[in-house]
């Protein structure tokens, strides 16, 4: 997080000059630490949520979304998966991306896990975007740090997937996790394996979450835009 001080009071800008965050360091050195420490000091901070998805493949001409999810930072989930009315209608992913892009632009930034640009979440659900006519946030609207790219440089692990990695810092993970019986009861639109579908969304969000937090210390400023 960057904090614009033109927007801060000078009370404010003292009380962060003065108080310092669990590594020694002034709030105006370690900005990052407020996230996690004082998330509600300054009304002006950046609201952050944690963004994943699910789809029913790899490439987004054959595949749509069965879910998405975004957890605030220190608060809430939002989201939902497909119905099996949308699914055995055709209408598929249509209204869930329209709620999906609404959702998204309710944050300032958005962190992922294998999910930036030139890997999954976010090219899927801008092609997907395109494809149904869709207003995607455009490029600097939002910013994104994907964490996948912060653990391939700062952490030499014998995978980099996101269970292995949580696994390495004791995080819980994955408590639902697929099996080829969840995606193809999922695919004819059997509600049950939705539901499954969206319990591991949310939890593949929360292990995001607990990852940032251990590894803020090595994100720096390291954002790129939407």
């Amino acid at each position: 997080m960057k904090l614009n001080l033109n927007r801060l009071r000078k009370d404010e800008i003292l009380w962060l000059n003065n108080h310092y965050c669990r590594h020694g360091h002034s709030y105006l050195e370690h900005q990052n630490c407020i996230e996690v420490e004082k998330p509600n000091m300054c009304p002006i901070s950046e609201k952050v949520g944690f963004l994943d998805i699910e789809t029913t493949g790899l490439q987004a001409t054959y595949a749509y979304v069965n879910s998405y999810a975004i957890k605030e930072l220190n608060g809430k989930m939002i989201g939902r998966a497909l119905t099996p009315k949308e699914i055995l209608n055709g209408k598929y992913d249509k209204e869930l991306l329209k709620e999906c892009v609404a959702d998204m632009r309710k944050f300032d930034k958005l962190i992922t896990y294998y999910g930036g640009d030139y890997r999954f979440d976010l090219p899927i659900l801008r092609t997907r975007s395109i494809y149904w006519g869709i207003d995607f946030p455009l490029y600097k609207e939002i910013k994104v740090i994907d964490l996948y790219s912060i653990v391939k440089k700062k952490l030499n692990l014998h995978s980099k997937r996101l269970g292995v990695v949580c696994d390495f810092f004791g995080i819980p993970s994955k408590e639902h996790k697929m099996s080829p019986k969840v995606w193809s009861a999922a695919h004819i639109g059997q509600k049950w394996a939705l539901n499954w579908i969206w319990k591991h969304n949310q939890e593949d969000c929360i292990s995001t979450e607990k990852l940032y937090l251990k590894m803020i210390d090595f994100v720096g400023r390291q954002n790129t835009s939407i």
